[in-house]
């Protein structure tokens, strides 16, 4: 088997995937919550209600716990990516582990991505799209982002020439 890709992620993406897993856990907690919440304050359903709401509570603080304390520090040592004149190598999972080789011939088109999080931390994503698929490689230093972004570019445009 290959060796895994050589290059990691900027460290700061772990609290960029903080703040979005924080955003997205707190609109569907409030969402169950005040469903909950509304069932609790009926007469007919007060304790199935009550019950929800405690139960909806349980599980969104063991889900805070998970993704904003345990997953982003193991996603981060799981993901890899490697350019060589040739081809892309992504690799990334933690339970389901993904290994991705895309060859330069196949590339379409290569762009940076940044939304409002990751502009606050200064990172970009960079796109490699193909025929088939799209590939995300995030959380890159801007800079980095722009200089991969070019490279795998011009490879693409190389291995499409030598064909």
């Amino acid at each position: 088997m290959k060796p895994m890709p050589a290059n990691q992620l900027d460290p700061r993406v772990k609290a960029v995937w903080r703040i979005n897993d924080a955003i997205w856990i707190t609109i569907c907690a409030v969402a169950a919550l005040g469903c909950a919440a509304l069932l609790a304050s009926l007469p007919e359903t007060e304790e199935v209600g009550g019950l929800l709401l405690v139960g909806f509570a349980i599980v969104a603080v063991a889900l805070y716990i998970i993704f904003l304390a345990v997953l982003p520090p193991i996603r981060f040592a799981r993901w890899r990516y490697e350019v060589s004149p040739d081809y892309l190598d992504i690799a990334k999972g933690i339970i389901w582990r993904k290994r991705y080789t895309i060859p330069f011939i196949r590339v379409q088109n290569t762009d940076t991505r940044q939304g409002p999080i990751l502009r606050a931390f200064h990172l970009a994503s960079v796109t490699v799209s193909t025929a088939a698929d799209e590939h995300e490689i995030p959380g890159l230093d801007a800079q980095t982002a722009d200089a991969l972004r070019d490279k795998a570019a011009e490879f693409a445009r190389l291995a499409r020439e030598d064909v």
